[in-house]
């Protein structure tokens, strides 16, 4: 829990709002090509492995207030084709719905999302992508104390941009 957000193990109800907000043009703009709600479906279904297999991965985010589910965000496990700099390891990401960007919320949730992380799993290197044209997600991932490692092509073609934090900046970022 945070200030503004409750952070919870994402429930079987949470897939189709989650599908809502990538599927809103704002959002999933940056997300790459999306193949409707099965495809939706086996990515939310691979983060609740993550959980079940790893002990880890995203969490819904809901505004404490309302209860509104706005996002998700953590360190999941995940395996993209994107080499051994990257594949088998765990994976920070966050998606915020398209009306609460700008607001502080992602930044908000990876601070307490990575603390949570390190704390129970250990400090330990955790990687990340972003969207080349997403000028606040690169910005968050610097902030975070994400470094840029290089640039890879998703399996659709689309270029994306990978970084990494080790254990000790994860540590040391604020």
């Amino acid at each position: 829990m945070t200030e503004r957000l409750e952070l919870s193990v994402p429930r079987k109800d949470d897939g189709a709002l989650l599908h809502a907000i990538v599927s809103h043009p704002e959002t999933a703009r940056h997300l790459g090509p999306r193949d409707g709600m099965a495809g939706h479906f086996q990515r939310f279904s691979r983060n609740a492995g993550s959980w079940w297999l790893y002990g880890y991965g995203a969490f819904t985010m809901r505004l404490r207030d309302s209860g509104d589910v706005i996002g998700n965000c953590g360190v999941f496990h995940s395996w993209r084709g994107l080499g051994e700099d990257f594949d088998d390891r765990p994976e920070a990401g966050w998606i915020l719905r398209h009306d609460q960007v700008g607001l502080g919320l992602a930044r908000e949730a990876m601070v307490a999302a990575l603390e949570w992380f390190d704390r129970t799993q250990g400090a330990r290197s955790i990687v990340c992508m972003v969207a080349p044209a997403n000028t606040a997600s690169l910005r968050l991932a610097a902030r975070l104390g994400f470094a840029e490692m290089r640039t890879a092509l998703l399996p659709d073609g689309d270029p994306v941009k990978l970084f990494a934090r080790t254990g000790r900046e994860a540590a040391a970022a604020d």
